[in-house]
């Protein structure tokens, strides 16, 4: 369910993060190729980028691949720091732009990868939407990113089945989690992408292992294994 893709680093436009690559999320819209649950990403799109320190957000509830308007404008879009997704809407979640990530908290952006039963969350009032991704980034903004590892450890053991992936970034650091979904590290001299699956045939793409957290900052990158006691 979903694709997304962080990025931390110099400059670069959106649509050489989002567009260009030969197998990144436009083409994740339609042929996505380690997606397990779900053959299309069609219910909407997001790009959050940081203009300085300000995060601002294009999002859609339509197809990535029919936005002629983000196509013409992507490639004047710049920023050292991104998130972005592809929408596959879990059954009987709505399909709207607010149902959409990233998701942010005026400070964070953030995007789910996964699904989760709403029955293990509370219901912050600050949820963007009734779904189950946004009421999870509500939950996650409400306990602080500093906080995720435990947050996410401690929903997966609430609800077994959930896959729960999330991609986050403040314009200084990006974090992710891996729970039941795929997610890749590419580590470029200019920067480092975090995404659902490689978006090129570049040999420096390595899997991140399940079950575990990821930190980016400008100078290191940390993966930590989650505390999985009473999981399994």
């Amino acid at each position: 369910m979903c694709r997304h893709l962080g990025w931390l680093g110099t400059e670069v436009s959106l649509s050489a993060l989002v567009l260009e690559p030969p197998r990144g999320l436009l083409v994740q819209s339609y042929a996505p190729r380690r997606q397990k649950h779900g053959l299309l990403n069609a219910d909407g799109w997001g790009v959050g980028f940081f203009d300085g320190g300000v995060p601002r957000r294009w999002r859609s509830a339509a197809p990535l691949w029919g936005d002629t308007s983000f196509e013409s404008v992507s490639p004047a879009l710049r920023s050292h720091c991104v998130v972005a997704a592809v929408r596959s809407a879990t059954v009987g979640m709505p399909i709207e732009i607010s149902a959409t990530a990233p998701f942010t908290d005026g400070r964070w952006l953030l995007s789910h990868n996964g699904v989760v039963d709403r029955a293990v969350l509370p219901l912050p009032s600050s949820a963007e939407s009734c779904c189950d991704s946004a009421i999870l980034a509500a939950t996650i903004f409400e306990r602080g990113l500093d906080a995720l590892g435990d947050t996410i450890a401690e929903i997966g053991t609430a609800d077994p089945l959930a896959r729960l992936n999330v991609l986050a970034a403040n314009g200084s650091r990006l974090i992710a989690t891996t729970w039941n979904e795929t997610l890749s590290i590419l580590r470029r001299p200019d920067g480092v992408v975090l995404a659902s699956e490689p978006y090129d045939e570049d040999t420096g793409w390595a899997d991140v292992p399940d079950r575990h957290l990821v930190e980016v900052s400008a100078d290191r990158v940390t993966l930590t294994a989650l505390d999985t006691k009473g999981t399994r």
